[in-house]
């Protein structure tokens, strides 16, 4: 889940930012690296694992089939949080390649931990933004799914401009899909769905995968892990909306 900050500055937006708009904009931000205490577990991942299975943005572009050391289908997670449900995914799905994509330093220093120790070999981390490592890491056509869940929705109108789903944004994502590959988003706040839906129906390039019935959501998918958050929220009543859509051609 992308982190927030409190003191991000005042927006005159009233709705998506146009797709061209620069995806870097200085100061800006759809997160906040938040210093916290590290656990021996947590530590070890980022000392021990990380040399291995960590990647950064000075590695430049990935062949994707090389890093894997096979061909098989990509999934790529932007903000993976303590990294349960991409675990989960991965240990799951062994005949999938994960990429997951967090700065926060104990959520990347767990999962790394948890990889090693359940012997995962497909799955990767990125440590950086997710919008430079789209931009500059990933190759054009290569990613069979992107998924982007509950990312912080910046509920206040004049922070609207640092949610991370944005016209630029979801166009880069649709670049790097492979023709057919879907963008799957999920949020617990009902008006960031709507951004979301919003931003996507005006995307080119993208079909929405709902049936008429739901549409412009999906019901969640068995294969996105239920998190502890959501299934509390469930017992309250909250929601949660799914979005899937896939590229075209």
């Amino acid at each position: 889940m992308t982190d927030t900050n409190d003191t991000a500055p005042e927006s005159n937006a009233t709705g998506p930012e146009s797709a061209e708009a620069p995806l870097h904009r200085r100061g800006i931000k759809s997160y906040v690296i938040r210093a916290g205490r590290m656990t021996q577990a947590q530590g070890r991942g980022l000392e021990e694992v990380w040399p291995r299975l960590g990647l950064t943005i000075a590695d430049g572009l990935q062949d994707l089939d090389t890093l894997f050391g096979r061909q098989a289908p990509r999934v790529v997670e932007i903000g993976f949080g303590m990294g349960n449900s991409l675990i989960e995914q991965a240990e799951t799905h062994p005949d999938t390649d994960f990429i997951g994509i967090e700065v926060h330093a104990p959520g990347v220093g767990k999962l790394l931990d948890e990889v090693d120790k359940r012997g995962l070999t497909n799955l990767r981390v990125y440590r950086e933004d997710a919008l430079a490592v789209l931009e500059q890491c990933l190759p054009e056509g290569s990613l069979t799914t992107l998924q982007l869940f509950f990312p912080d929705p910046w509920p206040k109108k004049k922070h609207h401009k640092r949610r991370i789903v944005q016209p630029a944004f979801v166009e880069l994502i649709r670049t790097r899909l492979m023709p057919g590959g879907t963008f799957h988003m999920a949020t617990d706040w009902e008006a960031y769905a709507e951004w979301m839906a919003e931003v996507m129906e005006a995307a080119p390039g993208y079909a929405n995968t709902a049936s008429p019935d739901t549409a412009p959501y999906v019901p969640r998918p068995d294969f996105r892990p239920l998190t502890k958050f959501e299934a509390r929220g469930e017992k309250l009543g909250h929601g949660v909306w799914d979005l899937i859509y896939q590229r075209k051609g």
